[in-house]
């Protein structure tokens, strides 16, 4: 079977604009959690969120687009316009028919649906931009790279909340190992306008905490529920053969996937995480004792954080791998958190320094080790990323490298 490597990235996230300042930040730790400045928050009960602050789009969108896009599909415009110069992939001298593009989104376009929606009932219908016919779409991102980067191959969108960054990960995998030369993926959201609040606390799921520094607490005895995000991060993927014969950096394999449904509230039966984990295990020929580090789903619900704590504790054992939620710091970015998780997982193994988790003082009784405080060492060339949707989906993707260089990303 083919492997399929990475070998550009491009993030947009609270953390920063480029893969150095998002790295740089995450390493120490910082919490990019702050009261919303999208709009007044003031009448909400959840007035946090992860935002990407510094954002020009005139300086990183073609000026033709900004009317016609989100700002998510903004971000997405400038995320994959980073990967693919990370990538130094040529594209002009591949057909069209052998790019693709698979993205995972969660919110659509929001914000523009909302103002659009917002000139309808206030003005008249004609006064609705006609690119409202696409903008709002959860296609929209796909659509729009596909056209800038002439990628005319498979392409679609996975629809499954936070566990679908993952999905398109492993979709994309699926479609370089049927001859695809190069498949743009990842995800990338903004919810984060008054509509998309609303719908996002709708959920119930939402910490009502004023104080950044204690309103998302993952595994933590005062966790009060989760801060949203957006941003996210896109990923060029390749055949590994075809990337290293023409020269390609590497960052690491897309290794094992795995996913599973939960059952249905109140049926009796357990939750499916423990299982989606030790398929993706077995898809990457890896055991338990390969993986050095695990990026968690880390909900900041206590009963679902008391799933994820199981199910890390049934594979691994009580306190058996070293894990982290750098997304403590940014807030849950719905389908862009858990693409931004393999970045930090392959730049883990890549530099052997796993990321603290911000602010959290972890509960000893979910019995996991996470790490907290400081960055710390790990000799490892395997992780595993985690990640869960809304309504039951379950994901897990280990990520591999060949060996650990030591150098920053450029």
């Amino acid at each position: 079977m083919s492997r399929t490597v990475v070998t550009g990235i491009g993030v947009i996230a609270p953390t920063g604009l480029t893969l150095p300042e998002h790295w740089s930040a995450t390493l120490r730790g910082e919490n990019r959690i702050d009261r919303i400045s999208l709009f007044d928050p003031e009448r909400y009960p959840s007035r946090l969120a992860g935002e990407v602050r510094g954002f020009v789009p005139a300086e990183r969108v073609p000026g033709r687009l900004v009317p016609q896009t989100d700002r998510m599909t903004r971000f997405a415009i400038a995320a994959a316009d980073g990967a693919f110069a990370d990538a130094a992939v040529d594209t002009t001298g591949l057909s069209p028919l052998e790019m693709g593009v698979v993205t995972a989104n969660s919110s659509g376009g929001f914000d523009f649906g909302q103002r659009e929606l917002q000139n309808l009932h206030a003005n008249s219908p004609k006064h609705v931009s006609a690119y409202m016919s696409f903008a709002w779409f959860y296609a929209v991102n796909s659509g729009q790279l596909s056209i800038r980067h002439n990628l005319r191959g498979p392409a679609g969108v996975l629809v499954a909340e936070q566990a679908g960054g993952l999905a398109a990960v492993a979709q994309a995998r699926r479609r370089v190992r049927a001859g695809t030369r190069v498949v743009l993926t990842g995800g990338v959201d903004s919810p984060l306008c008054p509509y998309g609040l609303a719908a996002l606390m709708a959920g119930g799921r939402l910490s009502t905490r004023d104080d950044p520094r204690t309103a998302y607490l993952p595994f933590d005895a005062d966790a009060a529920g989760q801060v949203p995000g957006e941003g996210g991060a896109l990923l060029v993927v390749e055949e590994a053969e075809a990337a290293r014969a023409r020269g390609a950096r590497v960052y690491g394999q897309i290794a094992g996937y795995g996913a599973t449904f939960d059952p249905r509230p109140g049926s009796g039966r357990p939750p499916n995480l423990r299982r989606a984990i030790e398929v993706a295990l077995d898809d990457a020929e890896a055991a338990p004792a390969d993986i050095g580090v695990v990026f968690a789903d880390a909900a900041a619900v206590p009963e679902l954080d008391r799933v994820e704590a199981d199910a890390l504790a049934a594979v691994f054992g009580p306190r058996g791998v070293p894990v982290t939620a750098p997304k403590a710091g940014t807030g849950r970015l719905s389908s862009g958190a858990a693409p931004l998780d393999l970045v930090g997982a392959l730049l883990t193994l890549r530099e052997g320094s796993i990321p603290p988790t911000a602010n959290t003082t972890v509960d000893p009784g979910y019995g996991i080790d996470l790490v907290v405080g400081a960055p710390r060492p790990v000799e490892a060339t395997a992780a595993l990323v985690v990640a869960r949707g809304v309504g039951g989906f379950n994901t897990a993707m280990v990520v591999r490298t060949e060996s650990r260089t030591g150098r920053n990303p450029r």
